[in-house]
């Protein structure tokens, strides 16, 4: 037998290479881009100083562990890099805390974006759009769900008030789908330079969109005219059907017809089982709301690839239970300042004798560190808000597990 020559030797190895290729282009993989989008809970109103919080709960003290450093200060994802766009203007960077509402505060990206890195083990890319006081029915609302149509009450309100209806209606156009759009624009104006965020990428890798994250809902929630029968079965249907016009516009608009949304369904206040004596009349409301945010997960068209987390689930109820306590004392000594006239000084010193015989020491250092914000906030609370977004994160994994069984 001869022995192979130069040539025939070469030639192996370009059919070898063209089969399975080098390792580098074996290894390298599309960068993973996840968008997150929403209103001011996506923005998230965590600060930074109730981190500390989260630790004091071995439940939660792992999370901790993996939003900061030994030394306390605030951890930097080496391998996951936020392009951010909100009413502040935009952000760049690696992810760490101030990706939230302000430099000081956090949202969901910072545990989502931590925990989609070690599930995938691989770079990642987050794409962040979100404004306070936005709206799905106008601000978000997408082309499929056609324009905005004012209900009859919502007209006859306006005539009571001598409003000018034409000029009302043309107003509500020029704002409808306005967010929707400044999404779409920004995520293909993101992806079109992407090493403007992300340097090290190189244009051979490729990326994909592997999910969206959808975090909106108290402007709808509580829009009685807008919503008129909220307080019903059904009366949030609208809601549904607009979100349902969101996802198939999304895909569309972005050439992903298959993108994976993850939505975020608003609990504000926990589960309604637990709602305490005072929010009981919001308690039928806020399911149908909830009810009806869930709703595109179970159509048909969208099995398998978008999903609900229940953010209720996360809710911290020794946090309500303590604002409670401390509310009554605020009644007690605004009830005594009324019938005895007391000082500003004197009011101080009833309500820290108040609450030295209300709570603990323990239960004064929860609250202290605990919220730093309002209940339609998630109380500001990064606890909260890193649960939120890790169950965001691990949701998003769960739809991948299941695309491939689909796939298979």
């Amino acid at each position: 037998m001869k022995p192979p020559t130069i040539r025939s030797m070469m030639l192996l190895a370009t059919c070898l290479l063209a089969v399975f290729g080098n390792n580098a282009d074996a290894d390298q993989k599309p960068l993973k881009v996840f968008i997150l989008v929403g209103q001011s809970n996506m923005q998230g109103h965590a600060h930074v100083r109730t981190f500390e919080h989260v630790g004091m709960d071995p439940k939660t003290a792992p999370l901790l562990h993996e939003m900061q450093n030994d030394d306390g200060t605030a951890r930097v994802c080496e391998d996951v890099w936020i392009s951010y766009l909100s009413s502040n203007g935009e952000k760049l960077g690696r992810l760490t805390s101030g990706f939230g509402a302000d430099e000081n505060k956090i949202g969901p990206e910072l545990t989502f974006g931590i925990y989609m890195q070690k599930s995938l083990n691989q770079p990642i890319l987050i794409i962040k759009t979100a404004s306070g006081g936005k709206s799905l029915h106008t601000d978000f609302r997408s082309p499929s769900a056609g324009p905005y149509e004012f209900n009859e009450a919502q007209l006859e309100g306006f005539r009571k008030q001598n409003k000018d209806i034409e000029a009302v209606k043309a107003d509500r156009v020029k704002a409808t789908g306005h967010y929707y759009r400044l999404t779409i624009d920004y995520v293909k104006k993101v992806l079109a330079d992407i090493n403007q965020v992300y340097p090290d990428y190189e244009s051979d890798q490729g990326y994909e969109l592997a999910g969206l994250v959808w975090f909106q809902g108290w402007n709808d929630m509580v829009d009685r005219g807008v919503y008129p029968n909220r307080d019903k079965a059904g009366g949030y249907d609208q809601y549904s059907n607009t979100l349902a016009c969101f996802i198939r516009d999304v895909r569309k608009d972005l050439s992903a017809p298959e993108l994976p949304f993850v939505i975020g369904v608003m609990g504000a206040g926990g589960p309604v089982d637990k709602y305490l004596p005072d929010q009981q009349r919001y308690s039928g409301i806020h399911t149908n709301f909830r009810m009806a945010m869930a709703a595109p997960a179970l159509m048909p068209e969208f099995k398998g690839n978008v999903t609900a987390v229940l953010t209720e689930n996360y809710w911290d109820l020794q946090l309500v239970d303590l604002r409670a306590r401390e509310a009554k004392i605020n009644q007690k000594v605004k009830k005594l300042q009324t019938e005895q006239e007391l000082s500003r000084e004197e009011q101080q010193a009833t309500r820290e004798k108040l609450r030295a015989e209300e709570f603990s020491e323990r239960d004064l250092e929860t609250l202290q560190k605990g919220v730093s914000n309002a209940e339609y906030h998630y109380l500001g609370s990064a606890k909260i808000m890193a649960q939120i977004g890790k169950g965001f994160a691990e949701a998003m994994g769960k739809i991948a597990v299941t695309r491939s069984s689909f796939d298979e």
